[in-house]
């Protein structure tokens, strides 16, 4: 029989054995286990020394902070060009020092004066020794803005940081007078000319010269004696406070020494300002308006009558041609030329010549045009002359080359007559140049008259071509070459000037190299009367 409610007392004991060892070793383990673990610690702190704004205060701060947690912690905050030492990004450690530099820039502004030079020009106009002074100097103003930086409060560095012109320094010009090295030649009227922006006339002979205007300003724009040679129309470079005009036209009595010059209070003339005849002291004009494109103007392709008197009062300016498109290339203007008595008045533009109807200013165009295609900034414009019979006109015009295309590129420019009484065009001069400026030589009609005109050296390019001197017949007849000599340079393109009708021998001035030249109608006698070299502008009447 087997009882089965109990153990075997040998069987009990092993299991309490078995127990007892596993208990044992589970204690042993947990103290092994509990023996690897690392023991609870407190974080560290460190010292630093931080100095700003003249004090110096001792943070402690957790071990591996930075420099910006030092300045969170003093409650600053860094002004644009503010640094520290060392940077803000540094990691610190034990006893170190944080330095921050209060960085400030200043900017002064500084008048410098800019010197003005001093300029000779010799001139055999004036005496030998004498001295001129044509145009006094004045100093120029620059604005100089300096950067200092300061570092808590020192100045560290300066430096120019910009600098702006705000006056131009404007040169003092003396001239100086030289022996003229030509033997003086009698002249008839007076012979005008302009040198370094100055008007200057000779009377008598070649050698009686005198200053007329000393103004320095002038452009050589408009540049015309009155019939009678007593005044002179001229231009003058607008002043600085004129920055929206391009010149101003003035007047001056040659024959009065003590005259003084009188503002006509017109201003932007480029194309065109003269004399009318046989109205006193009235004077024509032609506007322009300044642009900041080339060529710098755009014209008003109108025409005003101003009448002033000696004592300088100037009268409002009467409208002939209202402003107007101009035609074709009108952006350019258009030039114009009174008949010797004054009754008719002719014009020229890119796109032909005619007359105006002074009764409502209406263009009555007698020879149109194909305007040239210059491929550039400027436009292409017959010179124009009247027979001193004030029945012909005449005139360059360019047909269409047999091997050049069309006339709007046409290389051919032919001087031609053009009679206003009716009839054909009649031609004179094949290929002259696009600068030929026919001249009509003063004079009594019904006489007959010469007319001087440049004859290009290269007439297939005009343009660029130097001329020479050419007088022939009003018909076109007996046509001759007198100057310069053949081998010798060509003249530039210009308007040459007859001497008066009343001289006992007909000259004409030319400025050939800055010099003017004398050459009679014959090319016989030739006379060099200036030799500087700066003329740019002649008239004589």
């Amino acid at each position: 029989m087997v009882d089965s409610g109990c153990c075997k007392p040998e069987m009990s004991g092993k299991i309490k054995r078995l127990f007892f060892i596993i208990t044992f070793f589970v204690l042993i383990a947990g103290m092994a286990l509990s023996g690897c673990a690392s023991p609870a610690v407190t974080q560290s702190l460190i010292k630093i020394n931080f100095t700003a704004d003249g004090k110096t205060q001792t943070f402690s701060m957790p071990a591996g902070a930075s420099v910006q947690q030092v300045l969170t912690q003093a409650g600053i905050t860094l002004g644009n060009l503010d640094r520290t030492t060392p940077p803000a990004y540094t990691i610190l450690t034990d006893g170190a020092t944080v330095k921050l530099i209060r960085v400030k820039e200043n900017f002064d502004v500084t008048d410098v004066i800019i010197p003005f030079e001093h300029q000779v020009v010799k001139n055999e106009s004036l005496t030998s020794g004498q001295t001129l002074l044509i145009q006094p100097g004045v100093n120029g103003t620059q604005e100089i803005t300096y950067r200092t930086v300061l570092e808590d409060g020192v100045e560290v560095s300066k430096t120019e940081f910009k600098s702006v012109i705000v006056k131009e320094a404007v040169p003092e010009i003396s001239m100086v007078g030289i022996q003229a090295p030509f033997s003086p030649v009698p002249i008839t009227g007076k012979l005008a000319y302009l040198i370094a922006g100055n008007a200057w006339v000779m009377q008598d002979t070649t050698g009686n010269r005198r200053p007329i205007v000393t103004s320095a300003d002038l452009d050589g724009d408009i540049f015309t004696l009155s019939a009678d040679g007593a005044w002179l129309l001229y231009s003058r470079k607008a002043g600085k406070d004129g920055k929206d005009n391009i010149n101003t036209l003035w007047v001056i009595n040659v024959d009065d020494a003590t005259a003084k010059p009188i503002d006509l209070k017109v201003k932007n003339i480029k194309n065109y300002a003269g004399w009318v005849p046989g109205q006193g002291l009235t004077v024509a004009y032609s506007t322009v308006e300044p642009r900041p494109t080339a060529p710098g103007w755009q014209a008003n392709n109108d025409l005003q009558l101003l009448t002033f008197k000696a004592n300088g009062s100037v009268a409002a300016p009467k409208e002939v041609i209202a402003t107007n498109s101009g035609g074709l290339y009108g952006w350019w203007g258009a030039t114009f030329a009174w008949s010797p008595d004054g009754s008719k008045l002719a014009y020229a533009r890119p796109d032909g010549v005619g007359l105006i109807n002074l009764t409502n200013g209406a263009f009555l165009p007698k020879m149109p045009l194909t305007p040239l295609q210059t491929h550039s900034d400027w436009a292409w414009v017959p010179g124009l002359t009247w027979g001193n019979e004030g029945k012909t006109l005449y005139t360059v015009i360019h047909p269409e080359g047999s091997n050049a295309g069309s006339a709007e590129n046409s290389p051919v420019f032919n001087l031609l007559a053009l009679p206003l009484t009716g009839g054909p065009a009649l031609p004179l001069i094949q290929r002259s140049g696009m600068f030929a400026y026919p001249v009509a030589a003063p004079g009594d009609p019904p006489a007959g008259y010469p007319i001087a005109l440049l004859q290009a050296i290269f007439p297939d390019q005009s343009d660029t071509s130097h001329y020479r001197l050419v007088i022939m017949d009003q018909d076109g007849s007996n046509k001759k070459t007198v100057f310069p000599a053949d081998g010798a340079s060509g003249i530039e393109p210009q308007t040459v000037v007859w001497s008066p009708a009343k001289s006992s021998t007909r000259f004409i001035a030319v400025k050939y190299q800055g010099n003017i030249w004398m050459i009679d109608e014959t090319g016989g006698d030739i006379h060099q009367i200036t030799g500087d070299g700066l003329t740019t502008r002649i008239d004589w009447k």
